[in-house]
């Protein structure tokens, strides 16, 4: 019987139907273009529902996946493109229907976005489906007239491997794929994995760690991997580490979370040490990866904890520097929800501009429907918290659940998981102009 999905935290969606009033932003204020409504026709899904972030190809246009909908129904999944046409508008093609296979072998509901390798191939998970029924790695390869050919790399499920990633992949510097996964492993409690290319175009996948719950906390991959300059690989769980009653909703059988490195060792196993661990007051459950600034320092969000005034905080965004001996120093370089119009309980990762600026966006549960904000170093070594755009409501997406990406131009993208004008949508691609706009 196929094993229930684990539930981190669950929040009530309420799609407010009915249309907004259209205000005309204030001389300076930032604009939020939706590009992309899905299910808008209906309701019927047909080119996919609940997207997972995007990225951007070379010729300009946005790709990602949708969890839901498609060809083959609720919740098979979609992957697509977002084509730019004359005067700003966006047509979105389907790359790919999932569960078009017999038994949904090729793969069913993706969580995550895309990556691209030199020759524009796209690469990503699948939640479900594959040959077992446990999620998928899978590319996707263009051909002629505008087609693309699915191929599964790996089908989770068919020993210790892992089961259920609801994280993407990446490329080390030759061309292998790492990643994690939500569960399974020889305890139960998730991967990180390696999948090398071999002949005739065969994966050969291999367990580089299996995460454990000492004392029955849950202690398993949050989100993603990201390598560092010398090939060690840093993710975050989101239980596990130190037990309070302000992490996960006061149910303390999950820990506050930690941050973990992985490191290849000369026998080809790899150790994992682990950096820190939270405790609510500097940070709670982290749901998304780190990323990694020049200097080697690592940066992420956590969904609870910090000195919010949520119940169980609202969420901090943190820093982890290397010292010496190996000791990790942790900073809260932001708390949400302390004062003011804040965005509060991030979900998703960091995206730093040219600048040394970080983006990100917050699913805003206390103030309305979600925001996008900036943190900006200070002259006094702290940073200063900016909102970009904040969603009121659905009418024009809500919930923001992605990481975001740059164009050229400062504008940054990303995705809502709801929403849209007439609420009969289930979530919409968004855009926010970098420089200010004037009517």
């Amino acid at each position: 019987m196929k094993k229930k999905r684990p539930i981190l935290f669950s929040i009530a969606v309420f799609v407010v139907a009915g249309f907004l009033a259209i205000t005309t932003p204030a001389v300076g204020a930032r604009r939020e273009n939706v590009l992309y409504s899905f299910c808008e026709a209906g309701g019927a899904c047909s080119k996919g529902g609940g997207p997972n972030g995007v990225i951007f190809g070379e010729d300009g246009n946005l790709y990602g996946t949708a969890s839901y909908g498609g060809n083959f129904g609720l919740p098979e999944g979609v992957a697509f493109e977002l084509k730019r046409g004359a005067h700003g508008t966006w047509t979105e093609a389907v790359l790919y229907d999932f569960c078009s296979a017999q038994n949904c072998t090729d793969g069913s509901q993706p969580e995550s976005g895309l990556i691209f390798d030199a020759a524009g191939n796209l690469y990503g998970t699948t939640y479900e489906g594959g040959d077992v029924g446990y999620g998928t790695v899978f590319e996707l390869s263009p051909g002629t007239n505008g087609s693309w050919t699915e191929t599964v790399l790996h089908s989770f499920g068919a020993g210790n491997d892992g089961i259920f990633p609801t994280a993407g992949v990446i490329f080390d510097s030759s061309g292998n794929l790492y990643g994690t996964t939500s569960s399974g492993g020889i305890h139960e409690r998730g991967t990180v994995f390696e999948l090398t290319p071999g002949a005739n175009g065969k994966w050969t996948e291999k367990l580089l760690h299996s995460f454990e719950s000492p004392g029955d906390i849950r202690d398993g991959p949050a989100g993603g991997v990201v390598f560092d300059a010398v090939g060690n690989l840093y993710g975050t769980t989101y239980g596990g580490g130190i037990v309070s009653n302000r992490c996960n909703a006061n149910n303390d059988t999950f820990g506050c979370g930690r941050v973990f490195e992985l490191t290849p060792e000369a026998d080809g196993r790899w150790k994992e040490i682990t950096l820190h661990r939270f405790n609510s007051k500097d940070g709670a459950n982290p749901s998304a990866g780190v990323i990694l600034d020049a200097a080697g320092n690592l940066y992420g969000t956590t969904f609870y904890g910090g000195a919010g005034h949520c119940q169980d905080g609202c969420g901090v965004v943190f820093r982890l520097s290397p010292g010496k001996n190996g000791i990790w120093t942790e900073k809260v370089i932001h708390d949400f929800g302390v004062s003011g119009e804040t965005a509060t309980e991030p979900t998703a990762g960091l995206t730093f501009d040219t600048d040394g600026n970080l983006y990100g966006t917050a699913s805003d549960y206390f103030y309305g429907r979600g925001a996008v904000f900036e943190l900006v170093p200070n002259a006094n070594g702290g940073w200063t918290e900016k909102i970009l755009h904040r969603w009121g409501e659905c009418a024009y997406g809500c919930d923001p659940n992605s990481a975001l990406v740059f164009d050229a131009s400062g504008n940054v993208y990303g995705t809502t998981a709801f929403g849209c004008a007439g609420g009969q949508c289930l979530g919409t691609v968004f855009e926010v102009t970098a420089k200010p706009q004037r009517n």
